[in-house]
């Protein structure tokens, strides 16, 4: 699936607020998820992805007690190639202040929480994809419930890292689950290449939801474009609205 840019006159047409499917998708409970004592891995190619791909069911681990690791596999600097504004040098510092904040808006506890930063280069990710695997089976142990991108979720970092994620998870002989991000966002024309029947839905409450809405916010950096260099919103409107729908949908 090629990634293409979100805009208001596709937003009709998607599937996240289009697809019938939607609706029959079968309930999962946090604790079918993650067993009680059981570790979350939280594996995210760029910052912000963790939120928005999970927010919501990192909120709730961490309300049940359930220690939790997050595994930011790039720090997010290339995402302006070509911008003055918001060069990679600047960005290399401002990210990661991005994700403190979200991750402070989510009400994670920040003493607790373990977070390995990876330092891999965005837009590459699928060139060191072995090498990935074996970095993130490093930080894994027996027992961990390990989440990230769905490999086939549309962008080559998300797939690269889907497909890491799931190969570290076999070597340590761990539970895997994907989460898909962009894919809500394709055409609903491909609505038959989402598996259905792998899907699972987290039900959110509104206080959930609205943190979820809050943190994503914080990433100041992907919400305006650069129109005038071709970069549209990497948090675009369509993603905003989506997120504030009253579930998350784990493939399982």
């Amino acid at each position: 699936m090629k990634t293409v840019y979100l805009n208001e006159s596709t937003l009709p047409t998607q599937i996240w607020n289009n697809a019938a499917q939607l609706d029959n998708i079968p309930v999962i409970n946090t604790q079918s998820l993650v067993p009680e004592g059981a570790r979350a891995v939280v594996i995210a190619p760029h910052p912000g992805d963790e939120v928005v791909m999970c927010g919501g069911l990192l909120q709730l681990l961490s309300t049940l007690g359930h220690p939790l690791q997050l595994i930011s596999i790039t720090d997010g600097s290339a995402s302006h190639p070509g911008s003055q504004q918001w060069s990679e040098k600047r960005l290399s510092v401002f990210r990661p202040q991005e994700s403190v904040e979200a991750v402070r808006r989510l009400g994670l506890p920040m003493h607790s929480l373990k977070w390995i930063r990876g330092g891999f280069t965005d837009n590459a990710l699928a060139e060191r994809e072995q090498q990935l695997s074996h970095y993130i089976a490093r930080y894994l142990r027996p027992g961990d419930v390990v989440f990230s991108t769905w490999r086939e979720d549309g962008i080559a970092d998300h797939d690269a890292v889907g497909r890491a994620a799931a190969r570290a998870a076999a070597i340590v002989g761990v539970a895997y689950h994907e989460l898909p991000v962009w894919a809500w966002h394709w055409p609903m024309r491909e609505q038959g290449m989402i598996p259905w029947h792998r899907a699972r839905k987290v039900r959110l409450d509104t206080w959930t939801i609205a943190r979820k809405s809050h943190a994503t916010h914080a990433y100041a950096s992907q919400l305006d474009g650069e129109p005038a260099i071709g970069i549209p919103p990497l948090l675009p409107k369509a993603l905003l609205e989506r997120i504030r729908l009253p579930y998350e949908i784990v493939f399982v």
